[in-house]
């Protein structure tokens, strides 16, 4: 893995729908080689990543459906608003920290949407 080879120490991995995907293999090889990632979706801590912090993927897809609801009822796409995410979420996973030894911080923890155990 190119990243353990340069020593990266820890990772963000951004918002894409293959990553999305992949978010099984990803964590599985982040947690494999001690490498803390913190990712956009809860979908990835729940699965064993180490925290997220974004926007919910469920209530994205949620507007996405009221939208394609809404054009195929005929509304014109383009009077429709454009919406952005008005609620991001923290989620950590302390059992993957405690695995990672990492100590994360009891403010950070307050401040948590989420802590799996």
């Amino acid at each position: 893995m190119q990243l353990v080879a340069a020593q990266v120490s820890a990772v963000l991995v951004s918002n894409d729908a293959l990553f999305v995907s992949l978010r099984v293999q990803l964590v599985t090889l982040a947690n494999r080689h001690s490498l803390p990632a913190t990712y956009e979706f809860r979908e990835f801590p729940a699965i064993g990543g180490l925290m997220s912090y974004g926007p919910s993927l469920a209530k994205n897809s949620q507007k996405v459906g009221t939208y394609a609801a809404l054009i195929l009822k005929g509304a014109q796409p383009s009077d429709l608003p454009i919406q952005q995410p008005t609620a991001f979420e923290l989620v950590i996973n302390a059992a993957t920290a405690r695995s990672l030894g990492i100590q994360i911080p009891a403010s950070l923890l307050l401040r948590a949407d989420e802590v799996i155990e």
